[in-house]
């Protein structure tokens, strides 16, 4: 019991740059699937590039600010 409690200790410390790992994976995931179907998109409809383009940007931005949501957060919540 002891030993877990040591090694939890140890960890605390960097339970941040953790916690930003895992918040990283979704925002990640959905970057390739934003721009994944939008390339599918633009071969399928190259004559709407201007909307599809527009609407990847729009994803993308909005895929980072979860990124950086997660970044924060242990400064927020942090002791």
């Amino acid at each position: 019991m002891s030993a877990a409690i040591d090694l939890a200790a140890g960890v605390s410390g960097s339970l941040g740059s953790i916690g930003y790992g895992l918040a990283a994976i979704g925002p990640g995931i959905g970057v390739g699937i934003i721009f994944g179907n939008g390339t599918q998109a633009l071969a399928r409809q190259p004559e709407a590039a201007g909307l599809i383009r527009a609407n990847q940007i729009l994803g993308f931005a909005f895929c980072e600010a979860l990124a950086l949501i997660g970044i924060v957060m242990p400064f927020v919540f942090g002791r």
